[in-house]
């Protein structure tokens, strides 16, 4: 389910969507195709202005656990 947020003073898209959804830059295009026309507002987005947040299951930790001892 899709969430609506509003930006804060000084938030660019990709802080706005790291502290409400906590996911990283992998999710900008996805906030990009739901939100039509963000992208004219410049790197800095309007105080107040709203944005839809897709629901996106967060990407698995690409890291592998090395254990040299048992």
């Amino acid at each position: 389910m899709a969430t609506t947020v509003h930006a804060r003073q000084g938030d660019t898209l990709d802080g706005l969507i790291w502290r409400e959804a906590g996911l990283g830059s992998s999710a900008i295009a996805l906030v990009f195709e739901a939100n039509p026309g963000i992208a004219e507002l410049g790197p800095i987005l309007p105080h107040g202005h709203p944005v839809t947040i897709p629901s996106i299951a967060p990407a698995p930790d690409k890291l592998q656990l090395v254990q040299l001892w048992d």
